[in-house]
């Protein structure tokens, strides 16, 4: 059964996926390690990490006979694209003030 196409926020949205996401920032998994740390099938997990692969956030690499999960930076960039744009306004909104202040300052 294919995935359905799910932007990055749709697939962050879920804790279980976030906390995989999060547990992989410290050291690569293998889907069993991952699955030890739920209390969910091991069917359910990898559920959960064919999303964050389909989506692009994790890689599976094969090490031996086991395969591991390994954070990819492709499925964060759509994340931080619509971050920048707040990050940019604010930074405008911030720089507008800061003008204001000077000039209210020098009268």
């Amino acid at each position: 059964m294919p995935t359905p196409n799910l932007d990055a926020f749709q697939v962050i949205a879920d804790p279980s996926r976030r906390e995989i996401l999060g547990m992989l920032t410290k050291d690569t998994y293998n889907i069993k390690a991952l699955a030890e740390n739920f209390d969910m099938s091991r069917p359910a997990v990898s559920k959960h990490i064919k999303i964050l692969q389909t989506a692009g956030f994790i890689t599976i690499q094969e090490i031996g006979r086991e395969r591991h999960c390994i954070l990819n930076q492709e499925g964060f960039n759509e994340l931080k694209n619509w971050i920048s744009h707040f990050d940019e306004f604010w930074s405008r909104k911030l720089q507008k003030l800061d003008n204001v202040l000077n000039d209210k300052n020098k009268t």
